[in-house]
């Protein structure tokens, strides 16, 4: 069973992941066709948010990952 700070963690967690997908797909869907040269390949502009986005998604996720550890850790040197 999770406890009461745990779930309120994970509750957290699922609502922000669900809030960078939204993002994700305003962003998508508002930005325009337009293109610009990476490398001398072209690259299409809405990429761009979509990528920062990502990150800070794995952010989120990582840093989840982390307090669970932590916590874990907690329980085992108590």
């Amino acid at each position: 069973m999770v406890s009461g700070q745990d779930g309120d963690l994970d509750q957290k967690f699922w609502i922000a992941l669900g809030l960078f997908a939204i993002l994700a797909l305003l962003a998508w869907f508002t930005i325009g066709d337009g293109t610009f040269d990476v490398d001398g390949r072209p690259v299409q502009i809405r990429f761009v948010p979509l990528i920062v986005i990502g990150g800070l998604a794995l952010r989120t996720v990582l840093a989840r990952h982390a307090e669970r550890i932590r916590r874990q850790g907690e329980k085992n040197s108590s």
